[in-house]
């Protein structure tokens, strides 16, 4: 418990250090209608791990560790592979990096584009 830190608010200029520095970003949420947490941390360069469920596999990719967020022996299990297993972590880096690039806001405009000219015909 010593090295998990609980900031609360955290302003939005500094939010990419603080992923940045992070060992992981855990994000093992029940519910999620996107799940932007998963790709700042991409896009930071931090290894991820997140649920199995809801939107978040398929934001995800292949750029994070996933697990059942209802069991934490799992759960328990997947964060000392993420933090001790330097190759699965350089693979999740890699991989987040080019997620990362899936979202950016020109390519969410051109999807939104074409989702209204699609409902429009």
């Amino acid at each position: 418990t010593n090295n998990i830190v609980l900031t609360g608010f955290v302003a939005p200029e500094d939010k990419s250090a603080l992923i940045s520095g992070a060992d992981a970003l855990l994000y093992p949420s029940l519910y999620e209608g996107f799940g932007f947490p998963i790709i700042e941390a991409n896009a930071c360069g931090t290894p991820v791990l997140c649920a199995n469920t809801s939107s978040l596999p398929e934001i995800a990719n292949e750029a994070a560790l996933l697990v059942d967020p209802l069991d934490t022996d799992g759960m328990t299990k997947s964060i000392q592979q993420i933090v001790s297993n330097s190759e699965l972590r350089e693979k999740l880096i890699a991989n987040g990096y080019f997620n990362a690039v899936r979202f950016t806001w020109e390519e969410t405009a051109a999807s939104v584009m074409s989702t209204l000219e699609n409902a429009a015909r």
